[in-house]
């Protein structure tokens, strides 16, 4: 179901509210240029800084226009299950065809407390899901074995998003689950590492930028062209770095997009836009690769 690259999108702003021509434009640039499926409100869509009503409201947009194009999957974690719940049966009434939930963030559950979590909200809602380990920003990792568990008895869990930096984990996490069970990378510059050890494709940040880029290197790796798929990292590897180093997501991506004249890079509080100096960094490797 969610093989491919799925693009964490944006969300623009235009002074303090949604950009609603913007997004749509983003979401058509998306699609005509192959890409799988759309993640609105994730963390590059700066989901922790929107009110639930402009949360649902992107979720709503980004299912109108997207017109089954391709897939729209929802974020719709929380690290309060309730909460998680009301946004994921929202995000069904709204068109989503799946959602995206992160591990809980800040409070840090133990994992049977995840497994409890998840289960429940996957008992609330008919929409397949997508589990989010990214300890780095939750301080805790979905385990492999509170996967399987989850596996095992939620069939609306079909898939996770693995951003713990860790190859050893994919191994894991693909021995362990059957092949139906998806694994994607949550990193662009770890997309290819992933696949070769049998995730089968990416929710990607460069690809609101390059998705052409990004289709392609998936498409290869998938097809078993790991010479070709490595060639489209080597050249792009600098953009991906870029996007990890020069600042916190979604800042790097944004400035990108506003160099490319995409949309605005404005964000919202506590997120500011980068120096100069760094601008300047980021602008010279897009005229390298002639973006």
């Amino acid at each position: 179901m969610f093989q491919g690259v799925h693009t964490a999108i944006v969300t623009p702003f235009a002074g303090h509210g949604i950009d609603a021509h913007a997004f749509c434009t983003l979401i058509d640039r998306q699609f005509e240029n192959g890409i799988s499926g759309i993640v609105p409100v994730g963390t590059t869509g700066e989901s922790p800084t929107l009110s639930h009503e402009e949360h649902v409201r992107v979720i709503e947009l980004a299912a109108q226009h997207a017109a089954k194009r391709g897939l729209v999957i929802a974020g719709t974690g929380s690290n309060s299950t309730d909460e998680a719940i009301t946004l994921t049966q929202a995000a069904q009434k709204a068109g989503a065809d799946a959602v995206l939930l992160v591990a809980p963030y800040y409070n840090k559950p133990s994992q049977e407390g995840l497994y409890q979590h998840f289960k429940l909200i996957a008992e609330a809602s008919e929409l397949p899901i997508m589990l989010y380990s990214i300890p780095g920003r939750c301080g805790i990792a979905i385990e492999v074995e509170t996967v399987v568990r989850l596996a095992e008895i939620c069939p609306t869990i079909r898939a996770i998003k693995e951003a713990g930096g860790s190859a050893e984990r994919v191994s894991q996490l693909r021995a362990a689950l059957p092949d139906s069970f998806e694994i994607l990378s949550g990193d662009d510059s770890l997309t290819l590492p992933f696949m070769s050890l049998g995730a089968c494709g990416v929710v990607s940040v460069a690809s609101n930028l390059v998705p052409r880029v990004m289709v392609d290197l998936v498409a290869a790796a998938n097809e078993g062209r790991f010479g070709d798929a490595l060639a489209i990292h080597r050249r792009y590897y600098p953009l991906f770095s870029a996007f990890l180093k020069l600042d916190t997501n979604p800042v790097p991506i944004k400035a990108a997009l506003g160099l490319k004249g995409l949309c605005s890079p404005d964000l919202r509080l506590p997120m500011v836009q980068m120096p100069e100096s760094k601008l300047a960094e980021l602008r010279g490797i897009l005229d390298t690769l002639g973006i």
